[in-house]
């Protein structure tokens, strides 16, 4: 009897007798292939590969408390650990169906793997950067690939069981021994090509977005940008002792810890709903401004950069900021105020929202009346002196003072839309945030660091501390919960529309300490006790570290 690739001749008992790590292997080995091939693809094309495309579907559609957790708790690495866990669970899916194609029926992988690709196909499809014929086709022709992949392995893999009625026969081409050395060589064959796959879709070259960002010069503002961070400080931890309460114009760069007074590049945080950045490339790019406007209207990158642009120091934050946290920093924008681009535009009577698109489709808005209260708002281009990163919204952004990132600071914008408040929310209003998001009065201690360990005596306590627009007029520090609080020295270079860096020092006891910070904006008004949870417009409470002196 001459062996055959089909399963048809054996029974369901025979297949019943399948080792299960024969099926699941070949599972997982047809779905690295088909993931592979996706990822090829997602390097080589516009078109987001299976995994990224059902990420993209995962974060439209999670709830908004998974959505703060996400971010509270795991913060820029969330995002990323959602791709691979996806990974995870297709690996455990396809091994799950590949087993079941073993041991029951091939009509198992086929439909499974199918779905998937169904599936990931329109979840691709739906990223307005990719094109919709290209995503439908290569997703499918990724399942597919695994679908084939999937059909030789059970067809080896059921070569290698035991059959009485050829058990005399001698082996011959088409009669091949039966060995699993076989199975696993083909498996292992399979892996590589999905290694190959992957390593060629990470091997792409640079974007065009990132070579037209290369030969980006900005031009001259009409101001000045903030001091850099390495300026001399004229206050020191040594001299806060001796004046409490001192107000410095220059940036403090001691003790060392302290969060310079300007954020790095590299170092700002990045919240968003992207899992691929976008890759704009500002000659195929234009913003619109639509709506209620007597005059829309497009502008192009080149445009931008011939307008008079301005520098402006502002802090951002993002609303899921725990107390205490990192999702805030401090930059140097450069840009055009938006208020000239609207005048331009002609803002009707009525459009009470201000709202904005970026190229993947992420929303926000917020009352058109803060744009008439003096705080800066900039249609930015520039970041500490440099074009905007790719990460920070390459070609341009939305830079708004004193209100939180989730209502204002749309990165690879592509849409500006005039509106009334009740017709449009944006992105997280329909997750349950707050409509509106005014930034909280916030301090943070930078130095000592929490649970750190220091030596008895005098010891800098410092950190920062923002309340755009209203300004930092004092900051307190208080010992072990007490009733006494001492001011701390204040650096602001900048306005009241950035963070201030505060230094002091501690007579440290021996034992376990918490140290508690707590600023006041300029009306007066103290930062709010709490606690609160972020949820839904923002943390509150007093920042406190615990300290053991030894």
């Amino acid at each position: 009897m001459v062996a055959n690739m089909t399963d048809e001749p054996r029974t369901e008992s025979d297949r019943s007798e399948a080792p299960r790590w024969m099926g699941a292997l070949a599972g997982v080995a047809a779905a690295a292939v088909a993931l592979g091939f996706s990822q090829w693809v997602e390097g080589a094309s516009d078109v987001p590969g299976l995994v990224l495309g059902v990420g993209e579907w995962v974060t439209d559609h999670t709830p908004g408390w998974i959505a703060e957790w996400s971010i509270e708790d795991l913060g820029s690495a969330g995002k990323g650990n959602l791709l691979p866990g996806i990974t995870i669970v297709s690996f455990l899916i396809a091994a799950a169906l590949g087993d079941l194609s073993l041991r029951k029926t091939r009509k198992w992988g086929l439909l499974g793997f199918l779905a998937f690709g169904l599936f990931g196909a329109f979840a691709a499809a739906r990223n307005p950067q990719s094109p919709a014929f290209a995503s439908w086709f290569w997703s499918l022709l990724a399942a597919g690939l695994g679908i084939a992949t999937l059909v030789v392995l059970v067809s080896i893999a059921l070569r290698t069981l035991p059959d009485p009625d050829a058990a005399d026969e001698l082996p011959s081409p088409l009669n091949p021994p039966r060995s699993r050395r076989t199975f696993l060589a083909w498996s292992g064959g399979a892996g590589a090509v999905a290694l190959t796959g992957v390593g060629l879709g990470r091997a792409t070259g640079p974007s065009a977005a990132e070579l037209a960002r290369e030969q980006v010069v900005l031009p001259t503002t009409s101001t000045t940008a903030a001091p850099a961070t390495t300026t001399p400080a004229t206050t020191t931890a040594e001299t806060a002792a001796s004046t409490p309460g001192t107000l410095s114009t220059e940036p403090l760069t001691e003790p060392v810890g302290l969060s310079s007074w300007i954020t790095p590049n590299e170092e700002f945080y990045r919240i968003d709903t992207a899992f691929s950045i976008p890759q704009v490339d500002p000659a195929d790019w234009a913003l619109s401004f639509t709506g209620m406007v007597d005059n829309p209207f497009e502008l192009t990158y080149d445009e931008i950069l011939g307008m008079d642009l301005v520098d402006r120091t502002i802090t951002l934050s993002c609303v899921s900021n725990p107390v205490g946290g990192d999702l805030v920093g401090n930059a140097v924008w450069t840009g055009v105020p938006l208020n000239e681009l609207l005048d331009r535009a002609g803002v009707q009577p009525g459009a009470t929202q201000f709202t904005s698109r970026s190229v993947d489709n992420w929303t926000c808005g917020f009352p058109t009346e803060l744009l008439g209260d003096g705080r800066n708002a900039l249609l930015a281009v520039g970041m500490n002196g440099e074009p905007l990163p790719i990460r920070s919204g390459f070609p341009a952004r939305l830079v708004v003072a004193g209100i939180y990132g989730y209502v204002s600071a749309t990165k690879w914008i592509e849409e500006i839309r005039m509106t009334t408040w009740e017709d449009f929310n944006g992105y997280w209003i329909n997750l349950g945030w707050s409509k509106e998001g005014p930034m909280k009065t916030t301090s943070r201690i930078d130095v000592p660091r929490t649970r750190s360990t220091i030596a008895a005596g005098p010891t800098p306590v410092a950190g920062v501390a923002w309340a755009p627009t209203r300004g930092i007029s004092k900051v307190e520090v208080s010992a072990d919960g007490g009733e006494s609080w001492w001011e701390a020295d204040i650096a602001r270079p900048g306005t009241s529309e950035a963070w201030v860096q505060w230094n002091t020092m501690w007579d440290a006891p021996t034992g376990t300490h918490g140290l508690s910070v707590r600023a006041y904006d300029d009306s007066g008004e103290q930062q709010p006790f709490g606690p609160k949870d972020v949820a839904p417009d923002g943390a509150e409470g007093w920042h406190t570290v615990l300290i053991s002196v030894t």
